[in-house]
């Protein structure tokens, strides 16, 4: 009788891990407010500036940052551009070779990708990685953060800014508390995926800084996270 209840418990253990890996159904859940600054340690609480990535770079260095010119490996050859006397190559390259793959990996409604002089921004409307109707990570935006976690663990000779940002509302506190939740629980998922925690500065601007209208389809683009990815050197 017992070998039977063991074999019965071992067979219902091993059928719950096969239907989880086939079909994924164990949703993610963000870890309890309590668990956010041990998770996030190393973090930086604020914006990234030159300044303060020069502060930060020994620290980044410390907890086994890496420096561009050391990662030739993931580097590739993308043209004539590089060849401008005010950007390093080497930096040009590898920055380039980043932007490209966040493209290639990420063609999906609510997110755009850009390169800003040799800073490459990553645009996460809010709709696409979290619920509409709860302030937590969905199931398609856990995949998602799941492809950006891979690629940035790859080009990890990065400082990266995690900033949130909200629509218009009368309470502006409100408003930089909701986007500081909503930058933090990127960067909790991204540190869950083993990104370092040393590369990230993490902000909330609230309603600052809009990309469209205040109207309905406007307010939806302006709640959102931007990851600014900036060259470490």
């Amino acid at each position: 009788m017992k070998k039977h209840r063991l074999l019965s418990f071992f067979s219902t253990l091993l059928l719950f891990y096969s239907l989880t890996l086939i079909c994924g159904c164990v949703a993610y859940k963000t870890p309890p407010h309590d668990q956010w600054p041990a998770i996030l340690r190393g973090a930086t609480m604020g914006e990234m500036t030159d300044t303060m990535k020069i502060a930060k770079r020994p620290v980044y260095l410390g907890n086994g940052g890496k420096l561009i010119g050391n990662e030739q490996s993931v580097i590739s050859n993308y043209g004539a551009e590089s060849a401008r006397t005010d950007i390093d190559p080497a930096v040009f390259k590898y920055m380039v070779a980043l932007e490209q793959e966040l493209y290639d990996s990420l063609l999906k409604p609510g997110i755009q990708v850009q390169r800003v002089g040799t800073d490459v921004v990553l645009l996460l409307v809010r709709d696409s990685f979290m619920y509409s109707d709860a302030p937590e990570i969905s199931a398609d935006g856990a995949d998602m953060l799941k492809t950006i976690a891979k690629v940035l663990k790859k080009y990890d000779a990065t400082f990266m800014e995690i900033a949130g940002y909200t629509d218009a509302m009368r309470d502006k506190d409100a408003a930089v508390a909701l986007s500081t939740d909503m930058a933090q629980r990127v960067a909790i998922f991204l540190a869950k995926h083993e990104v370092n925690t040393s590369r990230m500065f993490i902000t909330g601007r609230g309603a600052a800084r809009p990309i469209a209208a205040q109207d309905d389809t406007g307010r939806r683009m302006n709640r959102r996270v931007e990851i600014r990815l900036s060259p470490a050197r």
